[in-house]
């Protein structure tokens, strides 16, 4: 029996050409991708076919079903793209909004909960690529995509090839990480586990990465080992990284630049919840009481 072979559509073909010829990533892709395939559903017709009113039903639809503000925004981008770049229809989604996103404080860990997590971390390998995304500031996808040509001891700097926004750039390299570094260096190279020039941290094999999802799970058991009542991911080491800089007078502009922040804006919501320089503050109060 011959295995079908499965078709693509001239339409998503001209899309995913679009979406090719301007390098955009593939989860990125994927998700432009799953949001006309939604519209079409929710249509049952071809989604080149939507009108104005279908689009404005079609996000009223996703809203009475539940669909996050994260969501919703994510499917307009996509449907943007569909209309705007591939059919040309520039005016489809000219009324469309996106949705203000709640502001929410980022979870931050104390020195203390960031020590014990480390420490309660499975094995050698997960404690260094946690210790690095704390102590550097990345992001879970930069460090599972660090290789070992990344790490310049000399400049004591990261390089961090297409981070988010597909740039370059150079993160810390602290002393305390380096160390950690060049111990599971020695101990992956001495065991087979890493080849020279290769990932830096492999995954189930030494051809390819450790993934997102084995490294959010890794940090997940830690936090569970290490006793935190708090919802820990791997962005939350990120989130503690910055925070814990600003309440040690870091210029919040260095901060930036090393979190890789294309705005200060998104960099400044580290001041909100660095509880270090609340305390240091005197109130209007103290003043004008007696001594």
């Amino acid at each position: 029996m011959t295995p079908s072979i499965q078709t693509i559509s001239p339409l998503r073909q001209r899309m995913l050409d679009d979406m090719r010829m301007r390098k955009l990533q593939p989860r990125t892709q994927d998700a432009y991708i799953r949001a006309v395939c939604n519209l079409a559903a929710y249509l049952k017709r071809s989604p080149d076919t939507a009108t104005v009113e279908d689009l404005r039903n079609f996000q009223l639809h996703l809203v009475d079903a539940g669909s996050s503000p994260t969501t919703l925004n994510a499917t307009l981008t996509g449907l943007k793209f569909f209309f705007d770049v591939t059919l040309g229809h520039i005016e489809l989604m000219g009324k469309m909004q996106p949705v203000k996103l709640p502001r929410t404080l980022p979870v931050v860990l104390s020195h203390e909960e960031v020590s014990r997590l480390l420490a309660a971390a499975y094995n050698i390998k997960h404690q260094v690529a946690l210790s690095v995304a704390y102590g550097a500031g990345l992001r879970a996808s930069e460090v599972v995509h660090l290789k070992v040509t990344d790490v310049d001891s000399q400049r004591m700097t990261l390089r961090i090839e297409q981070g988010k926004g597909a740039k370059d750039r150079y993160a810390m390299l602290s002393p305390v990480v380096l160390q950690r570094l060049r111990t599971w260096w020695h101990l992956a190279h001495a065991q087979g586990k890493m080849l020279p020039g290769g990932w830096l941290f492999p995954g189930m094999t030494v051809l390819e990465p450790l993934t997102i999802r084995q490294l959010n799970r890794a940090v997940h058991a830690a936090a569970e080992a290490a006793g935190i009542d708090k919802r820990v991911t791997t962005h939350t080491l990120r989130h503690s990284f910055a925070t814990h800089l600003l309440e040690r007078k870091v210029d919040i502009r260095v901060i930036q630049v090393l979190l890789g922040h294309q705005k200060l804006e998104t960099t400044s919501i580290y001041a909100h919840v660095a509880t270090d320089l609340l305390r240091e503050v005197m109130g209007p109060l103290e003043p004008m009481l007696p001594s």
